[in-house]
């Protein structure tokens, strides 16, 4: 039974370099699997598992990939909201965040706050918008209480909501605008870092892209660090400075934005940009279909997790983990094959 066993790799500490925000390293959560009459853990759901990468202050790093490869978890994960980490680093501003006690995670939350996909569920019915938004500011005393109520009104209009809203309920607003509060009850707290997860996919096309350049708009005035997370590969192209492509827990590329998008050197990332729709119908998409079975995230064999629907892949694929390695400036996959592929787009 002991590939039930939840393994610590022993590993370089992070060194901190002070033009990142936030550094993560061999990052790693995993969901134990309970089962027989005494719910022992059986097994373990690795819902991340070796994840590596570094934010730049003011830059915005997009996370993509399918529906359960482990997006949404990472990035609660770098904020602490899902319990403790099973291994790895992360250090926001230097400081190793699942080493803080209790009372020094609550003075950080401020400065690390997170946008939800569902504005509506995110919000809760029975508060006024006002006390929304000005509820966490009240409760870590950002600003006296003579200053509350204007400074409530300046971040939402920043956020293109109007004082008389702040009487107003949740259902009373369209989505758009659910959303919108959501963004000012984060920026009331004067964040440095935020996760935005899917903060669009819930709207419809018009509306999120005032979304999206409300959130521009404000990165650039208070320099405000993302990780956006999204399905929607045409706004990840349009908002990030880079792009982390997640595949069953593992990060298989990672590089600027316009490298990914232009040359695209792992085979998944590959077959994921093929399926970005051409608004010409004129032109011929050329997408690489996807066949095989879909690997399991419950106790993985090793090797790339993509190998069992892969069109390149050999039993070297599968012989031992395949880590994300930098094959020219700036631009790392996690494929034996990568430089190949790189050759044979020259």
């Amino acid at each position: 039974m002991a590939e039930n066993k939840v393994e610590t790799v022993d590993f370089t500490p992070v060194e901190y370099d002070p033009q990142y925000i936030l550094m993560v390293k061999d990052l790693k959560k995993y969901f134990p699997i309970k089962g027989g009459l005494l719910s022992k853990t059986i097994g373990h759901v690795k819902a991340v598992d070796g994840v590596t990468f570094n934010l730049k202050r003011g830059c915005t790093m997009g996370l993509v990939g399918e529906s359960g490869c482990g997006k949404s978890t990472t990035g609660r994960t770098v904020l602490r909201l899902c319990g403790e980490k099973t291994g790895g680093q992360v250090l926001f501003n230097g400081k190793e965040i699942y080493d803080l006690s209790p009372a020094e995670m609550r003075a950080l939350r401020p400065k690390m706050q997170i946008i939800f996909q569902d504005p509506f569920s995110s919000l809760s019915p029975r508060l006024p918008v006002g006390e929304i938004i000005g509820e966490a500011v009240r409760e870590h005393n950002l600003v006296s209480k003579a200053e509350f109520d204007d400074y409530i009104d300046q971040v939402m209009d920043n956020c293109g909501l109007q004082p008389y809203h702040k009487t107003r309920y949740p259902h009373e607003f369209s989505g758009g605008q659910r959303q919108r509060i959501c963004i000012a009850r984060a920026l009331a707290l004067n964040p440095e870092f935020v996760v935005c997860d899917e903060p669009v996919s819930a709207l419809d096309v018009s509306i999120q892209a005032q979304i999206i350049n409300l959130l521009k708009e404000l990165q650039e005035k208070y320099n405000l660090t993302y990780l956006f997370i999204s399905h929607d590969l045409s706004v990840v192209e349009h908002i990030s400075d880079h792009v982390g492509v997640m595949y069953l827990g593992n990060l298989v590329e990672y590089g600027e934005t316009q490298d990914i998008f232009d040359r695209p050197l792992h085979p998944y990332t590959k077959a994921l940009f093929s399926a970005i729709p051409i608004p010409d119908p004129r032109v011929k998409m050329n997408k690489i279909p996807l066949k095989g079975e879909l690997s399991s995230p419950i106790n993985p064999k090793p090797g790339c997790r993509f190998a069992k629907r892969c069109p390149y892949a050999t039993p070297e694929c599968t012989a031992g983990d395949i880590p994300l390695c930098e094959i020219e400036p700036g631009h790392s996959v996690a494929c034996i094959k990568a430089a190949q592929f790189k050759d044979a787009m020259a």
